[in-house]
């Protein structure tokens, strides 16, 4: 310690040096030492360094004083609070200094130590009494109107304290009002915008009272007419309140609109500009609020955008296109005497269409009539003369492109000539956009040929925006657009950007449009690409190769032979090769070149192979070369799976065997995506290469697969499995050399719980090869007995706990796949499953696989012998006492019915009828055959299955009623025209329970993908939610459930209806005193609330509605159920607090407008303390509860204007100071990045 104070006072000493070098390095050394973690001042020194640092301030040496300034910021937090303030005050009265320098070094002392100031809540007093002292100070200096940098100086510090720490102001905020107020009229301007700044500050925190006061006193003021230079600041202040204080504005509009409309029409164009930046402000934060105002808005920005009174557009529009050369000289001299200094109307126009441009990203609801009002306007506005507007105008229709595409996206890029059967219904906004297509490329093309290279980096950007959003809409303008593009290619003059932007937006254009479009323009296109290849700037010549590759697939599509196609590549196969060859032989170029030259010719030599002739083997040398190197063999391994899966039979043998042992050596390595890429090379090698292949080239590969098997990675077993499978079919005597230290991997696969989708149709497959090739010496016997070894075994129970219940179900599949590659097989395995099902003396284990391999078989079509004999076996299964093999024989029955319906339905049906004790069992059967059968075969026996189906609508057994509903809609959509408008009849008819079943059927018919059903139910949707209202509760249940999955699932059916449901579905939100009842349990008194739910569907509707339908809600309304379901049920917080942390991220402005409101329920769950004897699970609950409303928090406290709400920040601060909430926070914050994690999320399947 000691050491330390010597050291210091050493320096101090050398500070009082005259020699201005020793007092430099001196205090360099302080604040060297300052910076230190470790270092301790005791008192004395702490009193010292500070009178000395404050001493230098005045030093006469400008860089002593810069380095004393830069000590004070760390001092802050290593000394005690009498310190700091004492550093305070004389900053503060140096401020008022008459020396202009200390004025200027202590104000930049001031802000360094607001910047250090600590903000946590053990520092707050030390804070909060500083900002005290400067604030006083402050207002004293704004007071004195003598000296304008004083002011300046004041304004600025005082923004800095209060954007950083208004909460420690909060006491000031009123006198801080009016001492910036009067600043407003200052005569200075720079005096005013600073005041402005700071009032914008101080909006976000005050208190409403304040926010009101400023707001009244800006419209007096404005109402009052005063001159023209104090009109723009009040507007320009009302725009920043608006901007910074958000939502608080909304209860003022109604007074401020006609106000600020009125300014519009004054002759003042920096004034109108103002004006357009606060209905900007208006418009993004307060949505709701403007919603009357909306069409007043528009109309107004409609006509300031075409504001441009010194210049005259006639004529421009009308010339023809040959003229164009002509003009181009003249325009240039007309816009040099136009744009005279003085004329300031391009502001108005720009902040007006900056105006439209909020309208558009925040009213998704309006988007069809703005097609009809905004996009006429600014198309015609492309033709705007002054470059910086006209990149706003194409920034503005981007945002509109953008807001029709978050529409139509949830079907994702459909390329161009995709399956032209799937007619998808065009959402209305697309078709108008389709519409104005021609007039947008009519616009655009002439300014691709401006000299502006602003103008042209919009229109790229534009028309990439529009081929994202309709693609394959450009297809017949492609002629008008290719010289707009290589125009900007071949100008020389041109910055590398724009060939950047011209190339990456060709490359999406030829991705998304067919390749015959392209085709006629070869000779033009070509050249200019190549050039830029040549380029010697790397990014451009990477986008080039991009698209080079792209040309070469336009040239010949793949699946077009030599022969076929009008279109010859021939005449540019040798340009294109001899540019890229270049590119691929260099090695000292870019990685991204590099990569792209290696992928670029593998196209080449896949498309175009036949025309390389003698090339092709030097081409092949340099990719096994490119493979040896470690940065570029990824690439090479996918480019070598593409060459070696080429039509025209590419001869690899030059390089095979040295490919063969690298791809084998990289299968030992970590990286995953190698390891992929290499198996799925390997497999490609293998299918088409195999012939050329010697046994003795695989050997290095071969050992190196047994350890890919594994469940560990699903992923990379299933490339393996097909690589084995393709080596069965290829070269057996290889699979016989590892098929013994493969298959245990393969069996353990096959057994594993995990096994399902790709994986277990690979190992299917797989089999089927083992099997048919008769590689290996194992045959169909050997195979079977590995497969069902593990279930014979009747061990006691531990041992059978390792089989899980899918392991059961892949072993099946595998023993049908196994038969039905050998066929004369079948019988044998047949009669022997039978008896294993027969025998009462067979393990549990035994006979329940047996009867799912039955099942199996007969869905793959073997025949299962005599069906008396096996409906016997199944019937007298349904009567075992164990409910696992009863399960295995209804999945048994179903399946073999599927197989062979006329043999298995009738007896399903019949004993659906005759047997009410299994009917579950039976039906769980039925259900299985509807889902799995082809609509075609089901026709037959729609009637029957219908009639039955209905006689048990009304079971008493929800669960039955529940699988009688789901057999309902899976048969609806066999022939829904026909059977749609009877479940619509029996909404009217039949019994709650009969209305419950019907609705819950419909749930079932909506499903995740296109479906023929989808019109008839858009048509009727609104019928079956009209049981939202049913008196029944149990049927608005599930009237909710049926909602929740349509709004998942298939969005556009309920969208129109919203305005009908919601508040219906609001309704059922209200916790109703009606449905809580009071039940007795023995001494004890137990509420039980029947309406639960009801109010929990209701809930998780409103959950997906966020995701699927967010522009249809009123999300202010919305929140005020959001903020009831805080106070709820244990399962209905949790819910809330997920939607709430969800509306945080989709709508903070509006989260924001009601945070008052919502603090103080999720600081009741997070305060709240379980009572002392409760149970164990009383305690999880209520730490589940208390970390899920963290969860929320913590997603509030991410939005930076949230703690400047006062309940806000106290609650942050109360978070922060008790120990036991800043642990959860911090956990939250650590483990789950304060969103909701893949965890938490709620499952809505």
């Amino acid at each position: 310690m000691s050491s330390v104070s010597y050291h210091i006072s050493n320096l101090l000493e050398k500070m009082t040096s005259t020699d201005k070098d020793f007092r430099f390095m001196a205090t360099n050394d302080l604040m060297l030492e300052l910076q230190k973690d470790s270092i301790k001042l005791d008192e004395d020194s702490e009193r010292k360094v500070v009178a000395m640092l404050l001493k230098l301030l005045e030093d006469k040496n400008g860089e002593v004083q810069n380095l004393a300034v830069k000590c004070l910021a760390p001092l802050v937090s290593k000394v005690k609070e009498p310190q700091v303030e004492a550093m305070v005050d004389t900053l503060c009265s140096n401020m008022m200094s008459d020396k202009e320098q200390l004025r200027d070094i202590s104000s930049m002392g001031l802000k360094a130590v607001i910047a250090e100031l600590p903000l946590s809540s053990s520092g707050l007093t030390l804070t909060a009494s500083v900002c005290k002292k400067i604030t006083s100070q402050l207002i004293g200096a704004l007071g004195k109107q003598e000296d304008v940098s004083v002011q300046l100086e004041a304004l600025d510090i005082l923004s800095d304290m209060l954007g950083r720490l208004s909460g420690a102001l909060v006491s000031f905020h009123s006198s801080l009002l009016s001492s910036l107020l009067p600043q407003l009229t200052s005569p200075r301007m720079a005096v005013r915008k600073r005041s402005i700044l700071a009032l914008g500050h101080l909006v976000p925190c005050c208190s409403h009272a304040l926010f009101s006061q400023l707001t009244e006193h800006l419209l007096t003021e404005l109402s009052k007419g005063p001159a023209a230079s104090m009109t723009r600041t009040y507007i320009q202040c009302l725009a920043t309140v608006s901007r910074q204080g958000g939502h608080r504005v909304g209860e003022h509009l109604e007074k401020l609109i006609p106000m600020v409309v009125k300014f519009t029409s004054v002759e003042d164009d920096e004034l109108r500009e103002y004006c357009f930046q606060a209905f900007d402000a208006f418009i993004r934060r307060c949505p709701k609020e403007m919603s009357p105002h909306v069409a007043s808005v528009t109309q107004l920005c409609l006509k300031f955008m075409t504001f441009d009174p010194n210049y005259n557009y006639d004529g421009s529009e009308e010339e023809d296109e040959d003229s164009m050369d002509i003009e181009d000289g003249l325009d240039e001299e007309s816009d040099d005497e136009y744009s005279d200094d003085d004329d300031m109307s391009w502001k108005v126009r720009r902040s007006a269409i900056k105006c439209l441009e909020a309208l558009i990203s925040t009213r998704r609801d309006l988007l069809l009539s703005f097609y009809s009002s905004i996009c006429p306007a600014l198309l015609a506005r492309f033709k705007e003369r002054e470059e910086n507007v006209r990149a706003d105008v194409f920034a503005a229709f981007s945002a509109l492109l953008r807001q029709t595409r978050t529409g139509s996206g949830h079907h994702g890029l459909i390329v161009a000539g995709s399956d032209p059967g799937v007619s998808r219904e065009e959402e209305p906004a697309v078709s108008l956009l389709k519409k104005q297509i021609p007039v947008i490329v009519k616009a655009l093309h002439r300014q691709l040929k401006e000299k502006s290279i602003k103008s042209r980096q919009g229109c790229f950007c534009l028309l990439t925006e529009l081929t994202h959003t309709v693609p394959g809409a450009l297809e017949e303008h492609i002629p008008a657009l290719i010289p707009g593009i290589i125009f900007s290619l071949t100008d020389k003059s041109t910055s590398s950007t724009i060939r950047i932007d011209a190339l990456s937006f060709f490359h999406v254009l030829l991705v998304s449009h067919p390749p015959q479009a392209f085709q006629p323009h070869m000779q033009v296109l070509l050249p200019a690409v190549l050039a830029c290849v040549e380029d010697t700037f790397y990014k451009i010549t990477s986008e080039a190769l991009l698209v080079a590759q792209q040309l070469v697939k336009v040239m010949r599509p793949q699946g077009q032979t030599a022969i076929a196609g009008p279109f010859d590549p021939k005449p540019f196969v040798k340009e294109v090769f001899s540019v890229t060859m270049k590119r691929l032989k260099a090695t000292d170029i870019d990685q991204e070149v590099k990569e792209r030259a290696i992928s670029c010719m593998g196209h080449m030599v896949c498309h175009l192979g036949d025309h390389l002739g003698a090339e092709l083997q030097g081409v092949l040398a340099i990719f096994l070369e490119r493979l040896k190197n470690e940065i570029t063999r990824l690439t090479a391994v996918r480019t070598i799976t593409l060459v070696s899966a080429s039509p025209f039979k590419i001869d690899l043998s030059s390089i095979l065997p040295e490919t063969l042992s690298l791809l084998g050596s990289f299968l030992r390595k970590n990286q995953r995506a190698l390891k992929l890429g290499t198996l799925a090379c390997l497999t490609s090698l293998v299918t088409h290469h195999a012939a050329s292949i010697k046994p003795a080239a695989l050997e290095p590969m071969l050992s190196e697969l047994p350890p890919l098997v594994d469940e560990s990675d699903m992923h990379v077993s299933q490339v393996s499995i097909t690589l084995l499978t393709c080596l069965a079919k290829a070269c057996p005597s290889s699979l016989a050399k590892i098929s013994s230290s493969v298959l245990p991997g393969v069996f353990r696969l096959i057994h594993s719980p995990l096994l399902q989708g790709g994986a277990l149709v690979a190992i299917l497959d797989f089999l089927q090869a083992m099997v048919q090739s008769k590689a290996t010496n194992l045959g169909y016997s050997q195979l079977l007995k590995s497969l069902t070894e593990p279930f014979q075994s009747s061990k006691s129970s531990a041992d059978s706990s390792i089989l899980h219940r899918q392991s059961y179900h892949s072993v099946a599949r595998c023993v049908a796949a196994l038969s039905s590659a050998s066929p004369k097989d079948t019988p044998g395995t047949v009669s022997s499953l039978i008896q294993q099902v027969k025998n009462p003396g067979s393990p549990e284990s035994s006979r329940v696989l047996a009867l799912l391999c039955l099942g199996e078989v007969g869905r793959s079509g073997g025949s299962l012998g005599a069906s008396k004999e096996v409906q016997g076996v199944i019937l007298e299964a349904f009567s075992s006492t164990n409910e696992e093999v009863k399960t295995a024989a209804s999945c048994a029955l179903g399946s073999m019915a599927v197989g062979s319906l006329k043999e298995y339905l009738p007896f399903l049906l019949k004993e659906i009828s005759a047997q009410p004790r299994r009917q579950y069992l039976l039906l769980h059967s039925l259900k299985d055959v509807i889902s799995a059968c082809p609509a075609s075969s089901l026709t037959a026996h729609v009637e029957s299955i219908w009639a039955l189906l209905f006689q048990h609508c009304e079971s008493q057994e929800e669960g039955t009623r529940n699988l009688v509903a789901e057999c309902l809609g899976k048969l609806t959509l066999v022939n829904p025209a026909q059977l749609l408008p009877r479940l619509k009849q029996q909404i009217k008819a039949g019994s709650p329970l009969a209305r419950s079943t019907v609705v819950t059927a419909i749930k079932f018919t909506i499903v995740d993908h296109p479906a023929p059903i989808d019109s008839l139910l858009k048509d009727c949707i609104g019928d079956f939610l009209k049981t939202l209202q049913d008196t029944d509760i149990n049927v608005r249940r599930v009237a909710l459930v049926m909602f929740n999955s349509a709004a998942h699932n298939k969005p556009s059916l309920i969208r129109g209806l919203l305005g009908k449901v919601l508040p219906h579905l609001y309704k059922e939100t209200q916790i109703r005193k009606d449905l809580i009842r009071e039940v007795e349990m023995g001494p004890f008194k137990h509420t039980v609330d029947d309406g639960l739910d009801v109010r929990k569907a209701a809930f998780e509707c409103m959950y997906t509605l966020l995701d699927s339908c967010l522009e249809g809600l009123d999300v202010l309304q919305f929140l005020d159920h959001v903020e009831e379901g805080l106070k709820d049920h244990y399962d209905i917080r949790m819910l809330t607090f997920l939607m709430l942390a969800r509306l945080v991220s989709l709508c903070p402005a509006a989260v924001l407008q009601r945070l008052d409101r919502l603090v103080e329920p999720l600081k009741a769950t997070c305060t709240t303390k379980v009572k002392a004897g409760s149970v164990k699970q009383e305690f999880e609950k209520q730490e589940e509860l208390r970390r899920s409303a963290m969860r929320a928090v913590a997603a509030l406290l991410a939005v930076p204007e949230v703690e400047r709400s006062p309940s806000m920040a106290d609650f942050a601060n109360q978070i922060r100071s008790n120990a036991d909430m800043a642990s959860i926070y911090q956990s939250i914050q650590g483990g789950e990045g304060g969103s909701v994690g893949p965890t938490e999320s709620m499952d809505m399947s």
